[in-house]
């Protein structure tokens, strides 16, 4: 094993998770480094994690059983966060992810990012904002594959998007040369430092087809193979 890779430790709340995107997850993940550890939680007694419980041999997940203690409730995302923080204290490990869709972890995210871990999210869209957020990077698991081409419906939305446009616009903004023209580079790496932001949430496989689909902003070639974009009203000010 290569020792200048990051470890990554990868949990699974199988209570609450898509087990049909498992690869999807892990092709993520090996993005950031090798993952040493693997565990997923749930009640292994219900029938409802029987897809969970088919990959366990396959990708050698190391299930936790979690009976639920009472009608309605789950231990799981107690036992979770336990392991979690005693991985993040006695164990090597660079990233930490969690894959969930209904429990907020936003203390335990918030506290492996203060001490100096990358945290990485995966869940469906139901999953509660804060936690989202928190996250260094969170993949949404129930979209349809992102396309690199311009989308119609999904431009009309990103325009109505207050949130993202504004985002995106202070992003520019803190890049810009004096004609307001910013790298695309810059402005990516300034959006990430800031939010778990990922353009495949909306539909897009990267940054610049993503601006290219708003017709609130414009772009142009820069040095190299590189991608320039401006907001649109700083061009008409002009």
């Amino acid at each position: 094993m290569n020792e200048d890779k990051q470890k990554i430790a990868l949990f699974i709340d199988a209570d609450n998770a898509p087990a049909s995107k498992f690869e999807d997850i892990l092709s993520e993940v090996a993005k950031y480094g090798v993952v040493t550890i693997r565990k997923a939680y749930g009640n292994w007694k219900k029938t409802s994690i029987k897809p969970w419980e088919d990959l366990l041999h396959e990708y050698a997940i190391q299930p936790v059983q979690q009976y639920d203690l009472s009608k309605g409730k789950n231990a799981s995302d107690i036992a979770l966060v336990i392991d979690a923080m005693d991985v993040m204290y006695t164990k090597n490990i660079d990233v930490m992810c969690f894959v969930s869709s209904d429990c907020d972890f936003t203390p335990m995210v918030t506290r492996a990012l203060a001490e100096g871990k990358v945290v990485l999210g995966f869940g469906e869209r139901k999953t509660p904002t804060p936690f989202v957020n928190a996250c260094s990077k969170f993949l949404f698991l129930d979209d349809e594959p992102s396309s690199s081409e311009p989308n119609p419906a999904a431009s009309k939305n990103l325009k109505s998007n207050t949130k993202l446009i504004n985002l995106l616009r202070q992003a520019i903004d803190a890049n810009a040369d004096d004609d307001g023209w910013a790298l695309l580079g810059p402005v990516g790496s300034h959006i990430s430092n800031q939010t778990s932001f990922d353009t495949r949430n909306y539909g897009f496989k990267n940054l610049s087809s993503l601006f290219k689909a708003i017709d609130l902003f414009e772009m142009k070639r820069g040095p190299g193979s590189s991608f320039m974009v401006r907001d649109l009203r700083r061009g008409k000010s002009k």
